[in-house]
């Protein structure tokens, strides 16, 4: 489904279905990212068998990040880096996932050095900031049209800047413009009701790291009970601005204490697949069905090899965890094989 296509059949289903806890049997995405770190990373002889393994888990969709950088959070530039994967590799790999039966979407970030938080970005020359902006995301924009791309964000948890309706109105016009498929915003968990520009777009996004727990747990009741306050109040969110709403990242460390805080990847240096496995049970168990909710891309899928800064038993993705069968499980691929 394409573009405003996709938006205007969205309010429609919301107005005559609701939002409510009802469970429905509707397709929702089933994806896993892919990110990348470095110049070559998607050219990597890894590639072909990351996205195999990703297939085999019942994913149907797969999420790649190119990403460029700027130096502090003031300024008004945004450049490519040896760390920006090159559009070479990003066309290949998109390919690649099309020939392994993924649809694709396209989900560019602009990073601050270091560990620092993106959303801390605020630039002191905003016109500029946005001017480089739109040379950046119409870049991808046109790459995603040529490469047959499914989907594509316009931009990754921009705290900072994501109130400014009339510059991201104009950014998002330029876009469609160039690119017909499916477009979001990936906002923070913290962020999305500040987003001006949600009318703009087919889908909300929304980067899932809620916390669940003030204390480590296993429990999948009560992290459960932990989701049920928070799809409340999506619902809610959704039916208001009549679109459905996409987790465009979820994800947890296998570490103790990740339900209590999910967005932090060194939470803990306790291995801990079990309670990783059951946050992922938790959110699916919770969400599936819903007719508001458009499904989720997953946060991560395996590091590139010698790129990891996680070791793998304690990093966000669920490869040879419980979670990665859980992932089975609930999207039907056990049942397959």
């Amino acid at each position: 489904m394409r573009g405003r296509t996709a938006a205007v059949v969205a309010a429609v289903l919301l107005a005559v279905g609701g939002c409510g806890p009802e469970r429905v049997e509707e397709p929702v995405i089933r994806g896993i990212t892919l990110p990348s770190w470095y110049r070559t990373d998607y050219d990597s002889p890894a590639a072909d068998r990351y996205l195999r393994d990703i297939r085999a888990t019942g994913a149907d969709w797969v999420t790649f990040t190119p990403t460029w950088y700027q130096k502090r959070r003031g300024d008004s530039v945004i450049r490519r880096t040896e760390e920006t994967a090159s559009d070479a590799g990003l066309r290949r790999i998109v390919r690649r996932a099309h020939a392994h039966g993924l649809k694709v979407m396209i989900k560019p970030h602009v990073d601050l050095p270091g560990d620092a938080d993106r959303a801390e970005i605020r630039p002191r020359d905003r016109t500029a900031w946005f001017t480089s902006y739109r040379r950046f995301i119409t870049h991808y924009a046109n790459l995603a049209a040529a490469t047959g791309t499914e989907q594509f964000a316009v931009g990754t948890e921009l705290a900072g800047v994501s109130a400014d309706r009339a510059a991201w109105t104009e950014i998002i016009t330029t876009i469609r413009d160039r690119y017909d498929g499916t477009l979001t915003y990936a906002a923070n968990y913290d962020e999305y009701r500040r987003v001006a520009f949600w009318h703009e777009l087919d889908l909300i996004g929304i980067d899932a790291y809620w916390p669940l727990s003030d204390r480590p747990t296993h429990s999948g009741e009560r992290l459960r009970k932990a989701w049920e306050p928070i799809s409340d109040r999506l619902a809610r969110y959704s039916r208001e601005q009549g679109r459905r709403i996409l987790f465009t990242e979820a994800g947890y460390v296998s570490q103790r204490g990740t339900t209590t805080a999910p967005y932090d990847w060194t939470v803990s240096t306790h291995p801990d697949s079990t309670e990783q496995a059951a946050a992922y049970r938790a959110l699916l168990d919770t969400f599936t069905g819903r007719r508001w909710w458009a499904g989720v891309h997953w946060w991560m899928w395996d590091d590139w090899p010698d790129s990891g800064e996680t070791p793998a038993r304690l990093a966000y993705t669920p490869h040879g965890k419980p979670a990665e069968k859980v992932l089975r499980q609930r999207w039907g691929a056990d049942q397959e094989t």
